[in-house]
């Protein structure tokens, strides 16, 4: 199949820009076609302007592409922008190629917490993406070009929300969350010399903002949309988060308490069942990234585990697992995740998918 549409990305040479690369590198659908990094590296071929930290080599189709630098009018010709840009200077740029008419799909926090800006984890809340279609609609009636912004989530936000979302669908509301993360270095970025050294043989038991960013966005992803296309927070369920970062490179480990908001509770059984059933909409519209399984549920009682269970469906499942009785709230479980892939620049490729599936690129 020949791609039909052209890809850009943003922050090209961190490590969200890198991973964006690989995932594009050989996508039936996307072109990787521009790639934006700061004015350091613009005008070298890609290959020369990296520091490249991922364990597969630099893709041929990136390696002699020329970096531009981060400006609108560079990526003019582009159907979609994948940003992995910092946040310290995401806020302007991602705004400039919005009011230019490109739709910008960003890992970066800036706008997450903006009330007409989605924020998806394309594996449960793709119906956020209404608001855009009826954008998208307004615009081409009035042969205009459409430019917004879509925010996926932080990476320790992504697998939690998939069960909960798939829980709230098959028995109703949840009203309490705990979860206790176990994050991966990778969600931290780059990090060599000595902080590189802190983490061995070591849990860092802080992580900064990353508590605040788990409760709030949790409930944005859980909410639903007004009749002004705002986005409503789901206040009906209360969040409490404590995060750790521990000394593995990929996968989030998530130990999760829910009660229920009805008395009527289902079983251990039920539950499980229910985490197996769901499917998303980015599996019924046949994105070529979804899941073949949404939500594995494990019966060993040693799993999920990072090292023998993140890269399920190529990093894009989620896994589930310890599924049992809580004393004090309803249930609890453990929750994996790839924090590179479906909580980074993976749920952003599988936004985009489901975009074009939707003739809205």
């Amino acid at each position: 199949m020949t791609a039909t549409k052209k890809a850009g990305v943003l922050g090209a040479t961190g490590s969200v820009g890198q991973k964006f690369i690989l995932l594009l590198a050989e996508h039936p659908e996307f072109e990787l076609y521009k790639l934006g990094a700061s004015s350091r590296s613009a005008g070298k071929p890609y290959a020369e302007a990296v520091k490249w930290r991922q364990t597969a080599t630099i893709p041929p189709s990136a390696r002699e592409l020329v970096v531009v630098e981060c400006k609108a009018s560079e990526f003019a010709d582009c159907d979609v922008v994948f940003s992995g840009l910092d946040s310290d200077v995401a806020g302007d740029i991602e705004t400039e190629f919005k009011e230019f008419g490109l739709v910008v799909i960003s890992n970066a926090k800036n706008y997450r917490r903006a009330p007409d800006v989605p924020l998806v984890v394309p594996l449960i809340n793709a119906s956020h993406l209404e608001v855009i279609e009826r954008r998208v609609q307004k615009a081409r009636a009035a042969n205009k070009k459409a430019g917004y912004i879509i925010c996926n989530s932080n990476c320790s936000t992504a697998g939690l929300v998939v069960p909960l979302g798939a829980l709230i669908a098959k028995f109703g509301d949840i009203s309490d969350v705990t979860v206790t993360t176990l994050q991966a270095i990778s969600g931290a970025g780059f990090s060599p010399g000595v902080l590189g050294f802190d983490i061995l043989d070591n849990v860092i038991p802080y992580i900064s903002g990353e508590e605040e960013k788990l409760e709030w966005e949790t409930k944005k992803i859980l909410g639903s949309v007004a009749e002004d296309d705002s986005f409503v927070l789901r206040s009906t369920m209360s969040v409490s988060a404590q995060c750790n970062r521990v000394a593995v490179s990929d996968g989030h480990l998530e130990c999760v308490s829910i009660k229920f908001a009805t008395p009527q509770k289902p079983s251990v059984e039920q539950v499980k069942q229910a985490l197996r059933d769901y499917v998303s909409e980015s599996q019924i519209l046949g994105c070529p990234s979804a899941p073949k399984q949404c939500i594995y549920v494990l019966e060993e009682a040693d799993r999920p585990q990072p090292r023998l269970d993140r890269n399920r469906d190529n990093g894009y499942a989620v896994s589930v697992g310890r599924v049992r009785e809580d004393t004090v709230f309803d249930f609890k479980f453990i929750v994996l995740s790839h924090n590179t892939v479906i909580g980074a620049a993976g749920a952003g490729i599988l936004i985009a998918e489901t975009l074009l599936k939707k003739g809205l690129l």
